[in-house]
């Protein structure tokens, strides 16, 4: 099902559209919100430069950084008296990032989220367990609104208990789950720890996991734990945006449909911010056209990816965005070889002896780096030679896709932590030495 006309417009009826409402927010911000208009003198631009799509490259680039620097309410454009809702990230690294709603942005937000909800195969008929934790996270809330929007029956069981999430499941008869990858996998694990099978003993058939990157090992993982014929559908967006509901798969699972006429994506060189042609891989930057509340401009997200001009089969018109590779400040470099988890992530979940459940080492061995990838058994076992078998194994797809040589380090089943937000799976001891 196709939510709304404009997820079918034409090409040019997308661009027109962009172009008054890139116009119109760039003059908004420009005049309301100082340290982007101060960005913008110290590049020589005005509002009025902007005349075609095109002159968005002239504009400055907004990072996490501006927005911890001007932290809380710095580059808002409206009063605080106008916001309706504030949430903001967990600040683990520095000062919290701060977002804020209108009411109209809550609209656009709902707006947003029942569409790619109705992308991933959500209806009214479904009850949709959400098994993202509430609070100042975006991503339970603005599931929740979405799907609510669209006529499901929402179960706001938020995170942790797995046992009772699970009894939930099977007595409300959950159809619908919203989780991180990695938390859906756990719940299977719980599921058949207690005795039940997830695929004949629940109705759980449709999956829109976010929050984490959903890797097509990721995704037969699911279908592994959940069933063949579970939906399974990634959907983006981060809090500094709006939340979920930037983009999402529909189920023909070619990239994420961008809601364009609410975001333009680019494509630009991580390192230089140069715009790159269309269909190049690089660093996704999104600029908000409709937003009241925090309209960031050429916001950098850090993730990895392309974008997809051509028709997709589900008669959505959207560009779209190929599931990501990674992000730029999660790659590691690794005696000068550059490592994304994501392909650590591939090579274990391609060897059947071993579980989803990974961590990823890093240290220093005098002036040399020290890769150590910890993974678990599916099974337990005390033959030897099978143990080196596996390590083996394990150690020559790694060093295929990797180009490097790594220790590794098979673990018991049940070992290694279980995350119900998203997985910390990296652990860089570098600086410690």
């Amino acid at each position: 099902m196709i939510w709304s006309k404009e997820e079918t417009l034409s090409r040019s009826e997308i661009e027109k559209i962009q172009l008054e409402r890139l116009q119109e927010t760039v003059a908004r911000v420009y005049q309301k919100v100082a340290p982007y208009r101060k960005k913008m003198d110290e590049l020589g631009v005005k509002p009025e430069d902007i005349k075609t799509l095109k002159d968005l490259a002239k504009l400055p680039f907004v990072t996490k950084q501006d927005m911890r620097d001007n932290y809380p309410f710095g580059l808002f454009a409206v009063d605080k008296e106008k916001l309706v809702r504030i949430h903001a990230s967990s600040g683990t690294t520095g000062k919290p990032t701060v977002v804020g709603y209108t009411k109209a942005d809550l609209d656009m937000w709902t707006e947003c989220v029942s569409r790619i909800a109705c992308m991933g195969g959500a209806t009214q008929k479904d009850v949709a367990q959400i098994c993202f934790g509430y609070g100042m996270f975006t991503g339970a809330l603005g599931l929740h609104y979405g799907l609510e929007n669209i006529g499901a029956t929402i179960v706001p069981s938020s995170t942790g208990n797995s046992e009772k999430q699970l009894m939930y499941m099977k007595d409300f008869e959950t159809t619908l789950l919203v989780a991180t990858p990695s938390y859906a996998l756990r719940l299977a694990e719980v599921a058949r720890e207690i005795g039940i099978d997830p695929k004949t003993d629940l109705k759980v058939k449709i999956g829109l996991v976010g929050s984490e990157m959903l890797t097509d090992a990721m995704r037969a993982e699911m279908h592994k734990a959940w069933g063949d014929d579970m939906l399974v559908t990634s959907n983006y967006g981060m809090s500094e945006l709006m939340g979920p509901g930037v983009s999402g798969e529909c189920e023909y699972m070619d990239g994420m449909h961008v809601n364009e006429d609410y975001f333009i994506p680019e494509i630009i060189n991580p390192q230089t911010g140069e715009v790159l042609p269309a269909g190049e891989k690089g660093e996704l930057v999104i600029t908000c056209i409709k937003k009241e509340g925090l309209p960031l401009i050429r916001y950098r997200t850090k993730d990895i990816t392309r974008l997809i001009y051509e028709p997709c089969k589900c008669g959505r018109t959207f560009v779209r965005m190929e599931n990501l590779s990674g992000r730029s400040d999660d790659m590691l470099k690794i005696r000068g070889v550059n490592v994304f988890p994501s392909q650590i992530e591939e090579v274990v979940l391609s060897c059947e002896e071993l579980g989803p459940h990974y961590e990823i080492i890093v240290e220093r061995d005098g002036y040399s780096d020290k890769l150590t990838v910890r993974v678990e058994l599916n099974k337990s076992t005390d033959s030897f030679k099978e143990l080196e078998d596996i390590t083996k194994k394990v150690k020559n797809k790694l060093k295929i896709i990797l180009g490097l040589d790594a220790k590794v380090k098979l673990e018991s089943p049940n070992t290694l932590q279980r995350f119900e937000g998203k997985a910390k799976r990296i652990k860089d001891l570098r600086g410690n030495n």
